[in-house]
């Protein structure tokens, strides 16, 4: 494809996004309007330094396999480029088509046959013998997790027109086996005591492959005050309202009941916020036993740094005295659920 077709076909903000990776004459670069892997197939393994895809991946069938075929076909640290149209986007995209209480029907409609059918087992085939896989509903957490499930770095984003054009580098981290469930009962790796990693349960409250752009929001959004990310898009609409409740804290019971946690003790963490704290805090966690509710309902904190030394004081204390700081620090975290109303967010 010319420079003059993509200019007409995509537009001028497109066009520069695309040419600030591959150069304005696309030398070393494939560009392609696709939905089927075959295509991608077909493409000598690093014979180009860039792949572009015109075609939004909401349309592409088996998204995981059309992605890692773009990263097996390119060499470490090339880029590929492509375009996929949001669910925020595809809702704005109908509240102008239609009127809007119209709107709001179809919209429900679509998001209910689009989103939720392809994620039950009763009703996944139907969708896709219907749809082909085509026009399904992907939220920008979902867009930006497969990506860098399938072994992409996230370098730029920009929404053009009603789309969110990526720029991602492959990288050579190595892409995991087994596809993320999407089931409510979501599983996660913290470490626990002694270093060990545990598996703790929660209800899902993050769109599906959200897990594995934490890092990405981490650098590109800042903290609120308690240590949140702020703007977290990767929380549901319905993930706030139970995460508010700690409805979604439920499942924990069972790593309760299994040993791997206590009732009152410092929240588990993955290992890229415990990379975060101090090498004398991460020595002091890892030998204390995680718990269901943590220091931080004792003292409040607000900033990074005073939550690290909320938790550094209860450690020091649960050193010299357990029974005692844990009785004293769920008293005070009690009091302040009740009469200040702390929650998370």
């Amino acid at each position: 494809m010319n420079k003059e077709l993509l200019l007409n076909e995509q537009g001028i903000e497109a066009f520069n996004f695309i040419s600030k990776y591959t150069g304005e004459n696309f030398d070393k670069s494939i560009i392609l309007r696709t939905n089927d892997v075959f295509n991608i197939d077909s493409i000598t393994p690093k014979s180009y330094d860039n792949i572009v895809n015109l075609n939004k991946i909401n349309d592409i069938n088996r998204i995981n396999r059309f992605l890692r075929t773009v990263n097996y076909k390119l060499a470490e640290n090339s880029i590929f480029i492509g375009c996929a149209e949001t669910y925020v986007q595809r809702k704005n995209r109908l509240l102008k088509k239609f009127p809007f209480f119209i709107a709001q029907i179809y919209f429900f409609l679509d998001f209910v046959f689009k989103r939720i059918f392809p994620r039950l087992h009763l009703t996944r085939k139907l969708y896709f013998f219907v749809t082909a896989g085509r026009n399904r509903v992907l939220s920008k957490a979902e867009t930006l997790g497969r990506i860098v499930f399938n072994g992409f770095d996230i370098v730029e984003l920009k929404e053009v027109g009603n789309l969110t054009y990526f720029a991602c580098k492959k990288t050579n981290r190595a892409i995991p086996e087994k596809t993320p469930s999407f089931g409510i009962l979501f599983k996660m790796n913290r470490v626990g005591k002694n270093n060990n990693f545990i598996t703790v349960y929660k209800i899902r409250t993050m769109h599906p492959y959200a897990e594995f752009i934490q890092s990405y929001i981490f650098e590109t959004n800042n903290l609120m005050d308690g240590g949140k990310i702020k703007d977290d898009y990767r929380i549901t609409s319905w993930g706030k309202f139970l995460r508010r409740f700690w409805i979604d804290e439920l499942p924990m019971t069972i790593n309760l009941l299994k040993g791997e946690v206590k009732l009152f003790g410092i929240r588990p963490l993955s290992q890229h916020y415990l990379n975060l704290y101090s090498s004398e805090l991460k020595q002091k966690r890892i030998q204390a036993k995680p718990g269901l509710i943590p220091p931080f309902y004792a003292d409040l904190p607000i900033t990074l740094e005073e939550i690290m030394a909320s938790e550094y004081n209860y450690l020091s204390s649960y050193e010299i005295n357990p029974l005692k700081t844990d009785f004293t620090y769920f008293c005070r975290a009690l009091k302040n659920i009740i009469f200040k109303n702390a929650r998370t967010n």
